[in-house]
């Protein structure tokens, strides 16, 4: 199978090279020319995944018609504010029953879409039946190391979830299937929310039961707004929730949400991460698009309202946790129905 990789940055180049090595023929799309120019040339991509040997049947390149043209799979891999922009180039341009597949993690700030959501829209309705999504606790740097991993293919018709399942199936690359669209893409998004929240804990020393309620509360947000919106709740005890959540707020020094809320919590700016880093944590923008998706919803988010507030509204990252912890008393389990 012929694939394009749209987006060459740590999981685009990841998942290019797994797919490489699964035997597939694979071109990928690098927005930066030098990029693609160590990848064919070094077989290293220095600047977003450093220190890994890409297979040599990995080919990329700069023109994104170059990458599409023939294409059986479209993996797009942007980040989640470009994902729009680069899904207009390919409108009206898709190859015939191409699948198309989204592994960006987030809630696009204007439309409040999921990344797939933004797909249908954008390539229109009509190719639903061959979109899908993968998600799943898998940090790039592992993936490309192949180190064992197990993702969820997530798609609203169960032919294409199969055919997602069987393109990036490997030997070390377990694939689940799913039919819970909304709720893959969700927990894919929500957790690197709670990671900077998880990151602010440990940047504040607040200890291993601090994060072991905010893991768990976490996820009780998530759950009530994947539930507000459709998602079945279940979904987010598997892979794309709990699992995601515990590699990247959890245990996850390779965590670039958990690394922005130590910074945060170490009295740095928001502006001042962003203007240090050329690689993106998602969880930064997806704070200001859940916080207004729950309030649309009518779903109570405390955490994401405080991580809200140290991100855009200068709050003091112990004053956020003041707030959290002085809340009224409640049921355990409330607000799912």
């Amino acid at each position: 199978m012929r694939t394009g990789v749209i987006g060459a940055g740590a999981w685009g180049t990841a998942l290019a090279n797994l797919l490489a090595r699964n035997g597939r023929r694979v071109r990928l799309w690098a927005f930066e020319p030098e990029v693609a120019e160590e990848i064919n040339d070094r077989r290293r991509n220095s600047l977003y995944l450093a220190g890994i040997d890409l297979h040599p049947g990995l080919k990329a390149s700069s023109d994104l018609d170059e990458v599409i043209e023939g294409a059986e799979a479209l993996v797009l891999v942007t980040p989640s504010h470009v994902l729009r922009t680069v899904a207009g180039r390919l409108a009206g341009r898709l190859p015939p029953e191409a699948l198309v597949v989204t592994a960006t993690k987030g809630i696009e700030e204007d439309s409040l879409l999921t990344m797939s959501g933004v797909l249908a829209e954008i390539l229109g309705q009509g190719v639903r039946e061959r979109l899908g999504a993968l998600s799943g606790p898998s940090f790039a740097q592992e993936v490309a190391a192949d180190l064992p991993t197990a993702v969820t293919a997530a798609a609203y018709n169960p032919a294409a979830a199969k055919a997602i399942q069987k393109l990036f199936w490997g030997e070390r690359f377990r694939v689940y299937t799913s039919s819970d669209v909304i709720g893959v893409e969700l927990g894919g998004a929500l957790k690197n929310v709670i990671a900077l929240a998880a990151g602010i804990c440990q940047g504040l020393e607040l200890g291993q039961n601090t994060l072991a309620a905010l893991l768990t509360r976490g996820l009780a947000e998530m759950s009530r707004l994947g539930a507000s919106l459709g998602a079945d709740p279940l979904t987010f005890l598997g892979l794309s929730g709990v699992g995601d959540l515990l590699l990247t707020a959890g245990a996850g020094s390779l965590s670039r949400n958990r690394a922005v809320g130590m910074r945060l919590a170490q009295g740095q700016k928001l502006e001042q991460i962003l203007a240090s880093t050329r690689t993106v944590a998602e969880g930064i923008k997806t704070t200001r698009s859940a916080r207004r998706l729950a309030r649309q919803a009518g779903v109570e988010m405390p955490i994401c309202e405080q991580v809200h507030a140290v991100l855009y509204q200068g709050a003091d990252p112990r004053a956020a946790l003041n707030e959290l912890m002085s809340r009224d008393p409640k049921l355990e389990r409330w607000g799912l129905g």
